[in-house]
């Protein structure tokens, strides 16, 4: 894969579970975005669901399926996503990030990657593995991170953060079905320009805005977005989908960046 064909780096608000076994606008938009990107050897997901502290790679060639919610349709359980892992691409992380992380497989694959991945690549035949967020380190200490990962686009592989970057469970009102409060619109746009912009010190910094406060309690599910920044380096395109907000404190907005 030469340089102008290097794999495109993808942000997905994950949203809801449930989105892996509905069909709506949000999942419409990760089907499209799996035609736009050229098919990956391998899918490195990058998930708001492990967060822990250190930096782990999931080596499993057969990474175990993880429900990690509670109360939702016996459906959504029954759900099946049996991606291989990769062992091989997992090693060259390891390498890549210089002692920063090391193999962990206590985890496996969460619903931040199969929730969505079951949507985009339907038949599980992309091995997927997933790195996990350190939960003891600073913004840019994630998004230099996602530099490091870079090499991996020549490769073929596909980098996926997965988080939402408005994410306050405290502030969801289950009336605000697909509506967003003022600091959720804030917030949401505040980072969407910094990203068109390129002003990555401006989403690094996220506290700039003053929304920020309310956007999300801890930072898990904002953080797979500096993964995906840092990746794609300073000279990306990027193409916004699933622009919208749900139960009034969550935002979709995803980013396709070339």
């Amino acid at each position: 894969m030469d340089e102008m064909k290097k794999m495109p780096v993808l942000f997905v608000g994950h949203g809801s579970p449930m989105n892996a076994i509905e069909n709506n606008r949000f999942t419409k938009g990760w089907e499209e975005a799996a035609q736009k990107i050229p098919r990956p050897k391998a899918i490195l997901s990058v998930s708001a669901h492990w967060f822990t502290p250190g930096t782990g790679v999931c080596t499993e060639e057969k990474p175990r399926q993880i429900y990690d919610m509670y109360g939702f349709p016996k459906e959504l359980y029954d759900l099946k996503y049996e991606a291989a892992g990769s062992a091989e691409y997992a090693m060259e992380i390891l390498t890549l990030l210089e002692g920063e992380a090391a193999a962990d497989n206590r985890w496996g694959m969460d619903h931040g990657t199969w929730a969505v991945l079951c949507k985009m690549y339907p038949q599980a035949d992309i091995p997927v593995f997933q790195l996990s967020i350190n939960s003891a380190r600073n913004p840019l200490y994630h998004y230099e991170l996602g530099r490091k990962l870079a090499p991996l686009r020549e490769r073929g592989i596909l980098i996926m953060g997965s988080g939402n970057v408005v994410h306050h469970l405290g502030k969801v009102n289950w009336e605000m079905e697909e509506q967003g409060y003022p600091f959720a619109e804030e917030f949401d746009s505040y980072i969407k320009e910094c990203v068109k912009k390129k002003d990555l010190d401006g989403v690094i910094n996220y506290r700039k805005s003053r929304a920020a406060v309310e956007a999300f309690p801890t930072p898990e599910h904002f953080y797979p977005l500096l993964y995906a920044l840092g990746a794609a380096g300073g000279d990306y395109e990027a193409e916004v989908f699933n622009e919208a907000y749900v139960l009034g404190a969550l935002s979709m907005t995803s980013y396709l960046l070339h």
